[in-house]
């Protein structure tokens, strides 16, 4: 596994079964840390002990407070870039025939962007390749790491850690400045306005129940599922 592999798998919504391969994840982080420096592999190997270690509900509530409450810590990365744009349908269908030609071919519940599934892509690719991509969305990982750091969360290493292969270096001081001043979207309050913003809608044009929370696209996105969906079934019917 490399670290690419591994990094995006810690950084996906932690399943049980990585408590019942938690010794293959053990032997894939020895296996592929050997290029961080010591503090680093020292820090991942401590993440990794931890979460193996802790409750695997705890753990799984502790993923969905990070990352699913609010869209600042999103793991969709054109959720930060596009927003709600409809450009992000199409940046969608972009990734997804970059993908396609590379040889990964995903389900149509799959979105692109979501950055686990975009590392598991990056770790087949050549590492100059790999490295050019992390490098044009350094800016919005720098972010997430500065906003896990402020949240004193330790997938905040994960971010670093990318960052780092990225450009060599990790220096976040401008970025922890300009997040501490950032209003939190994660609070109660901030949920409560978020649901009050949001038209609730009944019958064929409610939003299917999933409630699966890898990949789950944030609320506003149905123009982004609906590209998705369609390039999936232009796939499906051409010989």
């Amino acid at each position: 596994m490399s670290m690419l592999k591994l990094i995006g798998v810690l950084m996906d919504y932690p399943k049980d079964e990585l408590w019942e391969h938690g010794d293959e994840l053990q032997a894939a982080l020895a296996a592929s840390a050997s290029g961080l420096s010591s503090s680093r592999r020292r820090a991942l190997q401590i993440f990794v002990t931890d979460l193996l270690a802790s409750d695997p509900l705890e753990a799984q509530d502790a993923w969905l407070s990070l990352f699913d409450r609010g869209r600042s810590m999103s793991l969709l990365l054109f959720e930060h870039i596009h927003g709600e744009s409809r450009d992000r349908g199409q940046a969608m269908v972009d990734l997804i025939e970059a993908y396609r030609k590379n040889g990964l071919h995903l389900s149509a519940k799959e979105l692109p962007d979501y950055l686990p599934l975009l590392l598991e892509y990056l770790s087949q690719r050549p590492e100059e390749e790999a490295r050019d991509w992390l490098h044009h969305v350094n800016h919005i990982v720098g972010l997430l790491a500065a906003r896990a750091g402020e949240r004193k969360s330790p997938y905040a290493l994960l971010f670093e850690i990318l960052v780092e292969y990225a450009v060599g270096k990790v220096e976040l001081d401008s970025l922890r400045r300009r997040v501490s001043e950032e209003p939190r979207d994660d609070t109660n309050e901030a949920m409560d306005l978020v649901w009050e913003e949001e038209a609730v809608r009944f019958g064929s044009d409610a939003p299917d129940d999933n409630c699966s929370p890898t990949g789950r696209p944030l609320p506003g996105t149905q123009a982004v599922r609906e590209a998705v969906a369609n390039e999936a079934t232009n796939r499906e019917v051409q010989p």
